[in-house]
């Protein structure tokens, strides 16, 4: 996997064409649970899509699952929630740098493209409205975990967006 800086990244979108354009996959990481969602194919929209266990000894079968929705799906990159804390080290950012660790240690995922994304308050905003419903907590967790991973999309794409707009002026 290659990391690409956000702006990078969708930089090199734009420059594929459209016919041959693929999707992103936004990624909420946790030490349990990894929340997924999939950009809409013109990459303006997140929508939630599902949400994988994490344990340290099921990344094969994670992977095995990420390959799957790349073809799948087109997917041409990832987009994955990172804490970005300026002031001490945040031990979900470990966390995150295990797991890009561990996915590119399988060597599955070489001509891939990620970035990070500031993934600040995406799970209190979904936790702030949900509250209201009565939710089993596994139903609430799952849901939480993919709208996390929404936020975490949308907000990039907005910000791809924007920065488009501006390119263009």
């Amino acid at each position: 996997m290659k990391y690409l800086k956000p702006l990078k990244l969708y930089q090199e979108f734009l420059k594929s064409s459209e016919v041959k354009r693929g999707r992103l996959l936004g990624l909420d990481v946790g030490d349990k649970y990894i929340g997924l969602s999939v950009s809409d194919a013109n990459n303006i929209t997140a929508s939630p899509l599902s949400v994988l266990v994490r344990k340290r000894t099921n990344i094969d079968l994670i992977s095995t699952d990420f390959q799957t929705l790349i073809s799948g799906l087109s997917l041409e990159g990832f987009v994955i929630g990172y804490p970005f804390d300026r002031h001490k080290s945040n031990p979900d950012a470990v966390q995150v740098k295990l797991f890009i660790d561990d996915l590119n240690k399988t060597g599955k995922f070489e001509d891939l493209k990620y970035t990070f994304w500031d993934e600040c308050f995406t799970s209190k905003n979904v936790e702030f409205l949900l509250k209201p419903l009565t939710l089993h907590p596994v139903q609430l967790k799952t849901i939480m975990d993919k709208f996390a991973a929404v936020g975490i999309l949308q907000g990039y794409l907005d910000f791809a967006s924007r920065s488009r707009v501006e390119a263009t002026r």
